[in-house]
């Protein structure tokens, strides 16, 4: 058991996915249950509060708080059994839902709760939200699922609870000490209570708000296990727990149908839950645009859409039953379409699934926040409910985009809410005292899966009446009569308006930066805003690139959010008290790869990859730095050194003693091996292409210094290549650059001053019309996105950025398309800037139009990352990342499968760690074309 108390833990663990903070006295990684039980023990012996935490990813403010934070996500994990006829389960309270749902799918069985963050959420905190997702319309909310738990008492009573009958709660009331006063007690508030609570606490599922108390009803089998669900930590901690599971559906279709507005999709709910759907989710044109602007969707026309799942014995009995469904509706729909491919219908749920980080950004930039974010009504309701709210938020000038699960009246809206300044604090408030009176009217619930949290306790009384207040209270004194357990939540909660998060950045740290920001309004402080928490850079089994440290080390600290959280504090100053000097995020962002994944792959589009070059750049401002930034930060202007004597420079390079010298001066990992220089530069064998091109589609061959004085052959075949398919090609008349290595090691000065002589040396090309063509993706990517960040406002680099384009976007759009074939199979490593900022249905594209049978892995970062994985200390995780994905699958790879990666550095990895040769897009593509003049 780990407990940890220093700054930088701390700061990690100030807040969740919402928008409050507080500062925890200490954080306590268990590593079992017994360590779990200590961390209480500890905790009552000092009188001080337990905050239990899962993924963190709670947007109530449920999960933080000024106590000890207990998180069992990194270790108290696990299925611990799993019996497929009796559709039950027990797990650890940190397991990943994802986990369960991959041992339970080859049985044919699921969890039914499956909320957006299903793969980094953990049951624990599932059981203390009552989370329920997508599919709660057919399978209900955890509470439903939950069969029996363990929990842990304040004062150190271990109870296990689940249905009672009469004579089981009267044994067990019986009993001497705390268990036996619990069900004492417990039996007392329902049999004073009775009338009460049949009448306030209705059955209809989404009522998420409150404690269940409902459960403890007699003709509801006393479950104390199911009272306790939805509890927020607030009572006991949860040690294990037994669930239910279901039977997966033989064959499902998705019914996507079109409406007009949103409110058109809510008015027709009730009319669609007759057909027993799997689900009924809605999304509106907004947050669609926001994942993909201008894009061609597969939607059918509208305003908004419901995605409704339907189940059949057979497919074509699914997709029957999606056609009827649409048919109903009539001249409600605006269009329909109806999926059974389930890529098509992967790509459309990303949509609804990253709804949470999406919406935290409106189509203009502006920045919207939770506190209102789940609250429902029964679906009879929800389109009264939806105009009531549109027109509220009318009033107050407040926008948001709407989606969330219709088919059980549960709405999620993140909105433009002013928390920077007092007044719009104050609005703030007055806002959601409105909205939860417009909820109460409408016989609904502030909160309808994410719990109560910070954001709702104190709005309880405005849907409850004093008396089931006071039951509440009661019920929680039951448990936890010292009020130790995640105090300020549901019962004397803390003002909604109080603690929050969002702050400006001090003048010191704003008036310094460096980067422009362009998509933050210039400013680095909203960049640091951008990260609210969701947490799917702690996603450890799925595919995508974000966060490759991270799925090595398991730290928080090493995830995109744990980045993020610590560079806010910064700016808070609270805990974080040395600013750009601060060695807590220093240490963070030192394992950061720079592989810019979390740009793509995180819904809010965190980059910290130039944050890090902006927290580089200032930390070390007028300080000696580590020496691999002056080694690699400066390596084009080595390697230009080098070419004057290549050979003797090899020479050395391969005797043991001169290479370790080499890697002790420079700051180099002793694991590495370095690379080979060429024998000559290309810009020095192709000097005959520094000329002024006349043909009509000119274009300038970008000579990236990886390339031209590792590996020229790439640019000798992306040079002949291009040729052939018809364009003019030219190298730059002079030496040039992108900066990319005093970028990534910060060093932004010199990285603008590099910039700007390269662009005065393309300034006549692109005057011209010329094209630039670019060979490593992460200099490619450079121009296509960093450039306005980098220099803003200048009309050169903003005519770079729209020029540069990818070796196989050129060749899509080539005058002489290629024709020949290749009988050959490869497999792919996208390099992670290609990734985030490039795209790569071009370079599928180029390889499908040459015959080539390509598998494109889903293999995440190679881990060499540029400079990353050469720096002295770095070399573990460097191999761990590789290890992760890529070098498996090249292993796996027959010999005959051409291994190909357009970047460097993944080429270097790959051949440094498997012993396989890979090649570039236009080195495999030349064989074509010397194919095809074979013939």
């Amino acid at each position: 058991m780990e407990i940890r108390t220093d700054p930088a833990t701390l700061a990690l663990y100030t807040t969740d996915a919402s928008n409050y903070r507080h500062v925890p006295l200490g954080v306590v990684l268990p590593e079992t249950v017994d360590d779990v039980v200590a961390a209480v023990t500890a905790a009552r012996e000092r009188g001080v509060p337990v905050v239990a935490r899962g993924g963190g990813t709670s947007v109530a403010g449920n999960a933080c708080g000024p106590g000890l934070v207990v998180d069992t996500s990194r270790h108290v994990r696990g299925v611990r059994w799993l019996d497929p006829q009796a559709r039950l389960a027990r797990v650890a309270p940190g397991t990943v839902l994802d986990d369960l749902q991959g041992l339970a799918a080859p049985h044919g069985l699921r969890f039914g709760p499956d909320p957006s963050t299903h793969s980094r959420c953990t049951i624990g905190g599932m059981i203390g939200n009552n989370a329920c997702g997508s599919h709660s319309v057919a399978w209900g909310r955890t509470v439903d699922v939950v069969r029996e738990l363990d929990v842990l008492l304040y004062d150190g009573t271990r109870l296990t609870v689940g249905p009672a009958d009469p004579s089981e709660v009267d044994r067990r009331a019986a009993l001497p000490g705390t268990e036996g006063r619990v069900f004492s007690e417990l039996r007392s508030l329902v049999r004073d209570n009775l009338a009460l609570l049949r009448t306030e606490l209705s059955t209809w599922p989404r009522r998420v708000s409150g404690y269940g108390l409902e459960h403890l009803l007699p003709e509801n089998g006393f479950d104390v296990a199911k009272a306790l669900v939805g509890s927020e930590g607030t009572c006991v901690t949860v040690l294990e727990a037994t669930v239910g599971l279901a039977a997966l559906p033989a064959h499902r279709v998705l019914a996507v149908l079109g409406f007009d507005s949103d409110i058109a999709a809510a008015d027709v709910v009730p009319e669609i839950l007759p057909w027993s759907p799997l689900t009924v989710e809605g999304v509106d044109a907004e947050l669609v645009g926001l994942l993909e602007p201008g894009g061609d969707r597969g939607l059918p026309p509208g305003g908004a859409w419901l995605f409704v799942e339907l189940a059949g014995d057979s497919p074509a009995e699914a997709a029957a039953r999606a056609h009827d469904v649409a048919a109903s509706l009539g001249s409600a729909l605006t269009g329909s379409v109806v999926l059974d491919d389930p890529v098509a219908q992967r790509r459309l749920w990303r949509i609804r699934e990253e709804g949470a980080g999406l919406a935290t950004r409106l189509a203009d930039g502006c920045e919207a926040w939770p506190g209102w974010e789940d609250a429902a009504v029964p679906p009879e309701r929800l389109g009264s409910y939806l105009r009531g709210f549109k027109e509220l938020m009318r009033r107050h000038g407040r926008r948001s985009v709407v989606y969330g699960h219709y088919g059980e009246g549960c709405l999620h809206l993140r909105l433009d809410f002013d928390l920077l300044s007092t007044p719009g604090q104050a609005q703030f408030r007055r806002f959601l005292e409105e909205a939860a009176d417009l909820v109460a009217a409408h016989g609904g619930s502030l909160s309808g899966e994410h719990g109560d949290g910070q954001a709702r306790s104190e709005l309880l009384s405005r849907m409850y009446s004093p008396e089931m207040m006071a039951l509440f209270a009661r019920f929680k004194g039951i448990f936890d009569p010292d009020g130790r357990m995640n105090p300020g939540i549901i019962v004397d909660p803390r003002p909604v308006d109080a603690d929050l998060r969002v702050r400006r950045a001090p003048l010191e740290i704003e008036d310094v930066t460096v980067l422009g920001y362009p998509d933050d309004q210039g400013s680095f402080g909203q960049a640091m805003r951008r990260c609210v928490g969701v947490g799917k850079c702690r996603n450890t089994g799925g595919g995508g690139v974000m966060c490759p440290s991270y799925r090595v080390t398991r730290e928080e600290q090493h995830s995109t959010r744990g980045r993020a959280h610590l560079l806010a504090e910064m700016i808070n100053g609270e805990v974080i008290r040395d600013g750009w000097r601060s060695q807590e995020v220093a240490d963070a962002l030192d394992l950061c790869l720079s592989c810019k994944g979390c740009l793509s792959d995180c819904p809010v589009d965190v980059d910290m990859a130039t944050y890090k070059a902006e927290f580089l750049h200032q930390h070390y401002r007028g300080r000696v730095r580590p020496a691999s930034h002056y080694s690699m930060g400066w390596l084009p202007m080595w390697l230009r050194g080098v070419a004057l004597a290549p050979r003797v420079a090899n020479f050395f390079a391969r005797r043991r003693w001169a290479a370790t010298a080499l890697k002790r001066l420079g700051g180099l990992a002793e694991e590495r091996d370095l690379p080979e220089f060429a024998a000559a530069p290309f810009t020095r064998t192709r000097a005959d292409l520094r000329r002024w091109a006349s043909g009509p589609r000119r274009l300038v061959l970008w000579p990236d210094s990886f390339n031209n004085y590792l590996t020229p052959d790439v640019l000798d075949a992306a040079a002949e290549v291009l040729t052939a398919a018809g364009y003019d090609v030219v190298l730059p008349d002079r030496g040039v650059c992108c900066g990319l290595t005093w970028v990534s090691t910060g060093q932004l000065d010199v990285a603008r001053r590099v910039l700007r002589r390269t662009l005065s040396v393309l300034e006549p090309y692109l005057a011209a019309g010329y094209e630039v063509a670019g060979l490593e993706p992460s200099c490619t990517a450079l121009f296509r996105g960093d450039l306005p960040a980098l220099l803003p406002g200048d009309p050169t680099a903003a005519l770079l950025a729209t020029r540069t384009r990818t070796f196989a976007e050129l060749l899509a759009d080539a005058p002489e398309p290629l024709s020949a074939e290749l009988d050959v199979e490869t497999i792919t490593q996208v390099h992670c800037h290609q990734h985030a900022v490039l795209g790569f249905a071009a370079d599928e594209a180029a390889l499908a139009a040459a015959g080539v049978r390509n598998t494109t892995l889903d293999s995440g970062c190679c881990g060499l990352a540029g400079n990353f994985g050469f720096e002295r200390g770095h070399y573990d995780v460097s191999l761990a990342c590789a290890e992760d994905r890529l070098l498996p699958a090249v292993r796996a790879a027959e010999e005959s499968t051409v291994v190909l990666s357009d970047g460097f550095s993944c080429r270097t990895q790959i051949e440094q760690e498997s012993g396989r040769r890979a090649l570039h897009l236009a080195q495999l593509l030349r064989q074509a074309l010397r194919a095809r003049s074979a013939w």
